[in-house]
């Protein structure tokens, strides 16, 4: 039985990953930088680890002997924070640092998947693939780009088995509160509409995927045999917020309802038929199920 290592196991994509991993029999165990027992998955072993810390990373995962780590764990910056210089870049390359040093000196055929962000690319807003360069503009941006150019070295001068998952946006009920759709979902639950009203003159558009969907991805990548560098992970298309928020509307008989909006390419696409080609990757969800299940579910935390 393979034996997977989640780190940031507590974060959206973590809990989800976890999920899948466990109904498909593999032991899983999960990286944390603070215990939380409400966010555990039975039968997960949980870690506390500080990745930046190497002699705490070698004693936790020579314990486990892990097949494969899924690095979730990188912490994100504020809105803030974006175009600055901070802590947050030296610390989160540190860590990068420090989990393919154990892969390097312990065992070379450990796989790593290292996830990306569609923001590497810029805001090209245009469709983009695997092939396209990278053109960051943002520290957080940088950062991924800096990990991935840095793992990809690695990969090459070892004989690594090295993989980073260029990630669009992707939403569940385990989304953290203060990205968009959450947000969305808290104010018409509320009955916000001035907040409703605001957020779709914005005309928001975004490749916009169920979290579900991305870390099955991810899931068919740890079983894989490609070793490919770099995959893109998205739903090939644009949504408009505005129709979702319409979706939301019209299940629940709301007699409101927002202008249509505009079918322009407003933002950047992701090129997903690398994934389905190379991983058979059918996607089971999308965007307006995970809203759905977003403003109907009782435990989601406002």
């Amino acid at each position: 039985m393979k034996k997977i290592i989640i780190t940031g196991a507590h974060g959206q994509d973590g809990i989800i990953l976890s999920k899948i991993l466990k109904n498909k029999n593999y032991k899983v165990f999960g990286v944390v930088k603070k215990t939380n027992k409400k966010k555990n998955f039975r039968g997960v072993k949980y870690y506390k680890c500080d990745l930046i810390n190497y002699k705490n990373i070698y004693k936790i995962f020579n314990k486990i002997k892990p097949d494969c780590i899924v690095h979730f764990g990188c912490k994100n910056p504020s809105y803030k924070e974006l175009g600055k210089k901070n802590d947050f870049f030296h610390n989160n390359f540190k860590a990068i640092k420090n989990l393919s040093k154990y892969i390097i000196t312990n065992n070379k055929k450990i796989k790593l998947i290292f996830p990306g962000s569609s923001q590497m690319y810029g805001n090209k807003k245009k469709r983009v693939n695997e092939n396209q360069k990278f053109s960051p503009n943002n520290s957080y941006a940088r950062f991924r780009v800096s990990g991935h150019n840095y793992l990809m070295k690695c990969k090459k001068k070892y004989n690594l088995f090295i993989t980073t998952t260029i990630l669009f946006n992707h939403d569940s009920v385990f989304r953290n509160k203060k990205f968009i759709l959450p947000r969305v979902i808290k104010a018409i639950k509320m009955g916000n509409k001035n907040f409703i009203k605001k957020i779709s003159k914005e005309s928001i558009c975004a490749d916009f995927s169920h979290a579900y969907d991305i870390c099955y991805a991810i899931y068919l990548l740890i079983k894989s045999k490609n070793n490919i560098d770099k995959i893109i992970l998205s739903s090939n298309k644009l949504t408009y917020l505005n129709d979702i928020i319409n979706f939301i509307y019209k299940i629940n008989g709301y007699n409101y309802r927002l202008n249509k909006t505009s079918r322009v390419n407003k933002n950047i696409i992701g090129n997903n038929k690398l994934a389905k080609k190379l991983l058979k990757w059918r996607m089971k969800k999308n965007i307006f199920i995970a809203s759905k299940e977003m403003l109907i579910n009782k435990n989601l935390l406002f």
